[in-house]
């Protein structure tokens, strides 16, 4: 499933900052909904697809600034999400983030950096750290 965020107008001190349309992606609902929250509230265009396989097809047919996904998911895992992407587009940053599974977070968020991933984060992350990483990347 596919579901577009509706963007929150920037306030002017944020006047400076480029925002940017964000692809997320992640199997958990609530992890959906609370990263396309603190993205809106930063005043990005939200897009989130539920797994790989969504979010390669809207990479392809829309393109995005920047791509946020996890790692662990199903129909299509992450790293294999990445490996599609890069193939569409060298350029889209890529943030990879991960709770890890069978093995640590760090095992998965470092192939994930081999692969193509501009950042990683692991789960649980603070707030500031996703917006600091993301800003870090749309500049």
């Amino acid at each position: 499933m596919i579901r577009t965020a509706e963007r929150i107008p920037q306030s002017p001190e944020e006047g400076n900052k480029r925002v940017g349309s964000i692809l997320v992606v992640d199997d958990d609902t609530s992890v959906l909904d609370v990263m396309s929250e603190m993205l809106r509230l930063e005043g990005h265009d939200v897009t989130i697809a539920e797994n790989g396989k969504d979010a390669v097809h809207w990479v392809v047919n829309q393109g995005f600034d920047l791509v946020i996904t996890d790692l662990i998911m199903p129909e299509k895992e992450g790293l294999e999400t990445i490996a599609d992407i890069r193939r569409q587009s060298s350029e889209m940053p890529i943030i990879a983030i991960s709770g890890g599974g069978r093995v640590g977070p760090n095992d998965y968020l470092e192939t994930a950096r081999f692969i193509g991933a501009n950042a990683t984060l692991a789960k649980p992350f603070a707030r500031q750290e996703l917006i600091s990483t993301v800003d870090s990347l749309l500049t």
